[in-house]
């Protein structure tokens, strides 16, 4: 049985951990729980134990278990140590290597993986020290997932609420399960939308995050791939692993593609405008009784162009999201463009920003239908699928 030791946080979001360890047991995973004092003014030592099936560990001075050096014993029996909820404190005692408690404690003296799950107010997630931190973590080689957008608490909106309990135990269960099928391969993806200037301070775009193509570039990375990542505006961190290249425009988007061949494999993720002004004003447009006229040009269409290309990768994997006879678009789509494979989507609930996808998988052999999952997940599972085709 593969063992996860889950240090619980001081934050409102705590209270997911009860879930969270439903889930993990349900998967067969051992847990056993470190409850920080933050931690516990949201939830108590016996409802963990009772989920967890196990003793909870609250204190570095605990005779019974010191006696016999716990956070040792603790740090060094599980194949990977969780931080659920990862506070904006807690990671910056990570970061600095602090140990003045049995969680920071054991998390020195671990010798196996870590995972983080962000979870804290937008503006601390959003602040440099905290960013200055994460990155540091991940340099030292800890996994901090992305914290999800969405209303906090606190009243605020943005990024910062913790992962979803079913999205992080996708985490866990993949990070217990390391798999480097992908190792040597250069795997090219595009993520987010495309803002094409109308004039200095409007633009068109949709309503893309770039959330399922970042996490598809993190699962190939997390499979050994060297992964480039062009994306468009947004506000996602890095993932670990992953060279990124921010681009504006659909045209700027497609020449970091071609700058970024050869690649074994493309995943054209991101939502690129299919039209741009075509000739965008110098200076911004003042209202008047009448709209101003916009004539639009077509962009560049960056899965066609790859599609026909002598540089064409190996594997050539679309995207298409679709509000109606999706699979029929789809198909429409995969032949038109020359690609190998298109994972189309509906998207007209609130699969653009939200947590979740469900998607078709159109090859020239048939349809794959697979079932609504985080889209950590879907990402996972999509890698999974490139390395078998490979």
């Amino acid at each position: 049985m593969k063992r996860v030791l889950l240090i619980v946080g001081g934050g409102i979001a705590a209270y997911k951990v009860c879930e969270l360890i439903r889930l993990l047991r349900r998967s067969g995973i051992g847990v056993r729980c470190v409850l920080t004092d933050g931690g516990a003014q949201f939830v108590t030592p016996m409802t963990l134990a009772a989920l967890s099936e196990a003793p909870v560990h609250t204190s570095l001075w605990d005779l019974k278990d010191e006696a016999e050096m716990g956070h040792i014993q603790l740090s060094r029996e599980a194949d990977l140590v969780v931080v659920a909820p990862a506070t904006a404190d807690l990671l910056a005692r990570m970061a600095a290597g602090i140990a003045d408690d049995l969680a920071t404690t054991l998390l020195l003296a671990t010798d196996k993986p870590v995972l983080a799950a962000p979870a804290m107010n937008v503006r601390m997630w959003l602040h440099p020290a905290t960013r200055r931190n994460v990155d540091q973590l991940r340099a030292d080689g800890v996994t901090v997932m992305t914290p999800d957008e969405g209303a906090m608490a606190c009243g605020e909106y943005g990024p910062g609420r913790l992962p979803e309990p079913a999205a992080i135990a996708d985490a866990i269960i993949a990070a217990l399960n390391p798999d480097r099928r992908l190792a040597g391969r250069h795997i090219l993806i595009t993520a987010g939308p495309t803002h094409e200037p109308i004039d200095p301070v409007r633009y068109i775009a949709n309503r893309s995050s770039g959330r399922q193509g970042f996490e598809i570039a993190a699962a190939c990375a997390a499979m050994g791939a060297r992964v480039t990542l062009v994306s468009g505006p947004v506000t996602l961190p890095t993932p670990p692993g992953v060279e990124r290249i921010d681009v504006e425009t659909a045209q700027e988007m497609a020449d970091a593609v071609a700058a970024a061949l050869p690649a074994d494999v493309a995943v054209m993720v991101a939502a690129v405008a299919d039209w741009r002004v075509e000739a965008a004003a110098g200076q911004k447009l003042k209202k008047g009784t009448m709209a101003p006229g916009l004539s639009l040009v077509p962009n560049p269409d960056i899965l066609a162009t790859l599609g026909h290309s002598p540089a064409r990768p190996r594997l050539l994997i679309g995207f298409a999201a679709e509000t109606e006879r999706v699979v029929e678009h789809a198909s429409a789509k995969r032949v038109a463009k020359g690609a190998d494979w298109i994972v189309a989507n509906d998207v007209s609930g609130d699969v653009m920003g939200g947590e979740a996808n469900a998607v078709h998988i159109v090859t020239a052999d048939g349809v794959e239908t697979w079932p609504r999952a985080s889209k950590v997940a879907v990402a996972r599972q999509l890698a999974e699928r490139i390395a078998d085709a490979l």
